[in-house]
């Protein structure tokens, strides 16, 4: 059996083949290894029932998460997966190289995750290159779930939003400036804190207020990652992430402005990432 994983700072997802039946899907919190333990990720993989049965029979399992790029971080995910599932082998690579072979499988191109956070690398068809970019959600993430609701929660606080969004916006939520500054700096997840505010901008994506800030973000992703490659008109440019796939429109227009080619858009990679792998691992074993 082989186990697969997608996972970002706010939530996973899983597939496990089963043999005589379809694929196994479940979803967990994100296990972004900046952001929990070895011990916090062995308690929520602890508690999904659908994997327990299965836990000593799985040989192969390939996580694919976000801040999995260095190997201190990959290995506090691999400790725990370790624990988990004891009989198999582990592998942990980061979010974007399964987008890439998600999206791009075996061809170039630029690969680019928008959702809670943000991050883009070129993929040559074999490796992904080391990223410049994805240098997290207090210094950058531009364009990400986290950075359109650090742009709403200070506009909100600074009295800066045009007043009818604004009403809108303090009965959904009931936001003051002590509870806003407990989430983003006491409590856990302060980046998928931010990020939940991605339903009521799309919501009111029409509002004027709203379309400037969509398009103004998705115009700071572009100058400042796409368009730092050379020769980035030369490849088509891939999304995945659950902010591209809502406003893919947005992403569109304002890739259009500046020659950018797009490809697939994809609100999560695990199916195309599932599929690719167990491929992949079946054409190994046939030779």
């Amino acid at each position: 059996m082989i186990l697969v994983a997608d996972s970002g700072s706010s939530s996973s997802d899983w597939m496990l083949n089963l043999p005589d039946s379809k694929p196994l899907f479940f979803k967990t919190k994100g296990l972004n290894p900046f952001f929990v333990s070895e011990k916090e990720i062995e308690k929520v993989m602890k508690d999904v029932p659908e994997i327990i049965p299965y836990s000593q029979e799985i040989k192969e399992v390939y996580f694919f998460g976000a801040g999995s790029i260095t190997p201190d971080r990959r290995e506090i995910v691999s400790n725990a997966l370790t624990t988990l599932f004891p009989n198999s082998f582990i592998s942990v690579e980061s979010d974007l190289l399964g987008a890439a072979y998600a999206t791009l499988k075996n061809n170039k191109g630029l690969i680019a995750t928008l959702g809670t956070g943000s991050d883009i690398s070129f993929y040559d068809g074999q490796v992904l290159q080391p990223s410049h970019h994805g240098i997290g959600y207090i210094l950058g993430d531009e364009g990400s779930g986290a950075w359109f609701g650090k742009k709403l929660i200070t506009n909100f606080l600074y009295d800066t939003m045009p007043r009818d969004i604004a009403k809108l916006f303090e009965e959904k939520y009931r936001l003051n400036k002590d509870n806003v500054i407990k989430n983003v700096y006491q409590k856990d997840r302060p980046n998928s804190y931010l990020a939940s505010f991605i339903p009521f901008m799309s919501e009111h994506r029409s509002h004027p207020y709203i379309d400037k800030l969509l398009t103004e973000g998705f115009d700071e992703f572009v100058r400042t990652n796409i368009m730092t490659y050379p020769n980035y008109w030369e490849y088509s440019c891939n999304f995945v992430g659950r902010v591209a796939y809502t406003f893919d429109m947005h992403i569109r227009q304002v890739c259009q402005m500046h020659g950018v080619k797009v490809g697939k858009i994809l609100a999560s990679p695990i199916y195309d990432l599932f599929d690719y792998v167990i491929e992949r691992e079946t054409s190994n074993l046939s030779y």
